[in-house]
């Protein structure tokens, strides 16, 4: 999760084994963020979290075998807007893992590693 500005807020606990995010997701973040959608406060996803929810906005699927042009101009809007932002959450994840090299190739148990990716998010507030 990010702030606007791209700046890493939060880090889930990591899922042993190979977890989807739609699943992680629904274990530790889109219980809040249904609370959140209901106050108004939508949250913005990629595509692989399309089916997440109320208040989840997704970009919509081009219709299978055509060009991204076959969706009405508006929807092509919102859509590139929604990616727009979404890259701002693209980049806090990066500054994450290339600032912490400890975050790139990862090998412990996966109740260790949530633990270094909080004290990493909490030295990335201090370092800025």
């Amino acid at each position: 999760m990010a702030a606007p500005d791209g700046t890493p807020l939060w880090v889930s606990d990591a899922e042993p084994g190979s977890v989807p995010d739609i699943t992680a997701a629904r274990i530790h973040a889109l219980p809040a963020l249904y609370k959140a959608a209901a106050d108004s406060l939508p949250t913005l996803a990629d595509k692989g979290y399309i089916g997440a929810g109320i208040g989840i906005l997704v970009p919509v699927r081009r219709p299978k075998g055509q060009s991204e042009q076959a969706l009405h101009a508006d929807t092509r809007t919102t859509n590139s807007l929604i990616r727009g932002i979404r890259a701002l959450g693209e980049r806090a994840a990066a500054e994450l893992k290339q600032r912490w090299r400890a975050l790139q190739h990862v090998t412990l148990t996966p109740n260790r590693i949530g633990v270094i990716a909080r004290a990493a998010l909490a030295l990335n507030g201090i370092w800025k």
